[in-house]
């Protein structure tokens, strides 16, 4: 006759076989309240040392000429003089203001582009293709992302005026569409989501390589827009390069002709007028990160998931 056990439930271990499951603690729970409290205390100040700046300006903008140096400089004033100040900004100087907006649109958006395009080109080349002295050129690309801009401004400058492009449209576009960290970050990133069995299919069914690499991009878009983010913010908060390259007021972007103004001393622009082009300037960078921030979080998303 046999007989039958019953069969442990799993609440009830078995005889002789231990529990191994054990419940983790919560990372929180193991660290004291007083480290919490000094890392918030940190995250606190770090946030009202970067956001300070930015709630005078919006402040200021508000106030009239008056007022900007008098009161708390940190709270509204007596009168809203926000659209007065707006309408007096691209009144000044002939709607000066306008064009140093349109020309920082054009290096911003235009050079954000083709530096992303030619960016993922080289990321993805330096990633998939195997070529003599393709390490060599990915440390040349390394040390260019350490080498800070402002040493190539003077080298550039005399380059250009050799070439007789001094004060042109192309002496600030053309530097705009070189970016060493977006070929550095389209290698990794091609390496990592752009599988080589793709390619290879791609080939097997005689699709040339641009058709393949354009295949590719769609997996690459989380990188290329973080890419076109980075250029777009480097090219429109540039002042060195334009500051050099150019003198004609018509040419300039909006950060040479801020300064331009300041210089002035209050006369014939007000401080005001000055301030309030600070806050318009400050509007397509806020609005473009806004816009994309959503395609950046969806492209991330997608990539994890597959």
């Amino acid at each position: 006759m046999t007989v039958t056990l019953p069969s442990p439930t799993r609440n009830e271990p078995v005889a002789g076989v231990p529990n191994r499951r054990r419940r983790r603690a919560h990372p929180l729970t193991t660290v004291s309240p007083a480290s919490r409290l000094f890392v918030l205390a940190v995250m606190i100040l770090f946030a009202v040392y970067f956001l300070l700046p930015v709630w005078w300006l919006v402040v200021s903008v508000t106030k009239g000429s008056g007022e900007i140096f008098s009161g708390n400089g940190f709270w509204f004033g007596e009168s809203f003089a926000f659209v007065e100040n707006i309408k007096t900004l691209f009144q000044a100087q002939g709607g000066v203001y306008s064009r140093w907006l349109l020309n920082s649109l054009l290096y911003a958006v235009g050079g954000g582009i083709v530096s992303t395009l030619l960016a993922s080109m080289c990321g993805y080349a330096l990633a998939k293709f195997r070529f003599p002295g393709r390490e060599a050129v990915f440390g040349t690309v390394l040390a260019a992302v350490l080498l800070p801009a402002p040493v190539l401004a003077i080298p550039l400058y005399l380059v250009f005026s050799a070439t007789g492009i001094i004060n042109t449209f192309w002496a600030v576009f053309i530097p705009s569409i070189v970016s060493p960290f977006g070929v550095y970050l389209s290698r990794i990133y091609a390496a990592s989501s752009i599988p080589d069995a793709l390619i290879e299919a791609g080939r097997i069914d005689g699709a040339g390589e641009m058709r393949i690499f354009g295949m590719g991009v769609r997996l690459m878009a989380p990188a290329m827009v973080t890419i076109f983010l980075f250029q777009f913010v480097a090219i429109w908060t540039n002042f060195l390069l334009p500051s050099l390259m150019l003198a004609d007021s018509s040419l300039q972007p909006v950060t040479v002709g801020l300064v331009g103004w300041r210089e002035m001393q209050g006369n014939p622009i007000s401080y005001t007028t000055v301030v309030t082009g600070a806050f318009v300037s400050v509007v397509p960078v806020v609005a473009m990160f806004l816009s994309l921030q959503s395609f950046w979080s969806k492209g991330l998303a997608a990539g994890a998931v597959k």
